[in-house]
């Protein structure tokens, strides 16, 4: 009817929504691949800084700010558990939980080492700097899944949190620190100010890392058999590159390349995260065939 009458302004507003279905169809089709029974779950999400000081330290709050940045663009929840500063600028370690339908799904793949090329801005003298920080992403379980933990293997500290301390932590006397002994797995969750808060926290954080572990485990056995697309899982593994220069950002699991770096670090993530859940749903069909 609108080409009929020759409706311009209907026409183009009839695309555009048609676009935003076609959009909306794809997103449905892809999250048809998140099959694993903790996709759907919440996600903890934590950044640290690799050796390098200050320059690994910006590089971990920009690591950050990218994923703050997608969640919010999702309409998820972020919360801060856990914020530690860097001395100069950046931050040295931190953990959110990203709330949301599917976000562990989601996220999952962006565990590895994430490396990034620029030059400095801390340098005087401008030189090319090559930064490293460290991503792991573990989904957030309820009570209904149980994990066995032995009180005996828990150690456990209260301090306040050190240094200037970020804006999402808490500068009181109630900080907690949990070390699982038999892993030696640390967590730790500042953002309360009641200590029995913190270490509520603090405890269901380390039965989802703990859980996480188990599947990694698990992960490990499938992997001797097959060779994943999306890599082998090892946290130490350097998954992704980020080039200031060229502006770009390439995914070494799958072989992706995007010329479109500002835009990936302001939280348009999608194109990286969906390219790595296709490519980890073939390499799971190819093996059960």
């Amino acid at each position: 009817m609108a080409e009929a009458e020759e409706d311009e302004a209907m026409l183009a507003e009839l695309f555009a929504h048609l676009e935003e279905l076609k959009q909306e169809a794809k997103r449905h089709e892809l999250e048809a691949l998140l099959s694993g029974e903790l996709d759907k779950n919440d996600a903890y999400l934590e950044v640290h800084a690799g050796s390098g000081g200050t320059e690994a330290q910006d590089w971990a709050e920009m690591l950050l700010r990218m994923y703050s940045r997608w969640a919010e663009k999702h309409k998820y929840k972020l919360s801060y558990v856990e914020e530690t500063e860097g001395e100069v600028a950046g931050l040295k370690s931190a953990t959110v939980k990203i709330s949301g339908h599917n976000a562990y799904g989601w996220l999952k793949g962006e565990s590895g080492v994430h490396r990034l090329v620029r030059v400095s801005p801390f340098d005087a003298s401008a030189r090319w700097h090559t930064s490293f920080a460290s991503v792991n992403v573990y989904p957030v379980v309820d009570d209904s899944i149980h994990i066995d933990i032995n009180p005996a293997d828990l150690k456990m500290d209260t301090y306040r949190s050190s240094g200037a301390g970020g804006q999402h932590i808490n500068k009181t006397e109630s900080a907690v620190r949990i070390t699982h002994l038999p892993t030696g797995l640390v967590v730790e969750c500042q953002d309360e100010r009641s200590q029995y808060k913190n270490k509520d926290k603090a405890m269901r954080v380390l039965r989802s890392r703990l859980l996480e572990m188990k599947q990694a485990e698990h992960d490990g056995e499938i992997a001797a058999k097959r060779r994943s697309m999306v890599g082998t899982g090892d946290r130490s593994e350097r998954i992704r590159t980020y080039n200031f220069p060229e502006s770009r950002v390439s995914d070494h699991r799958i072989g992706l390349t995007l010329y479109k770096l500002d835009s990936i670090l302001n939280g348009s993530l999608d194109e990286v995260i969906d390219a790595l859940a296709l490519a980890d749903r073939t390499a799971q069909l190819a093996n059960e065939k």
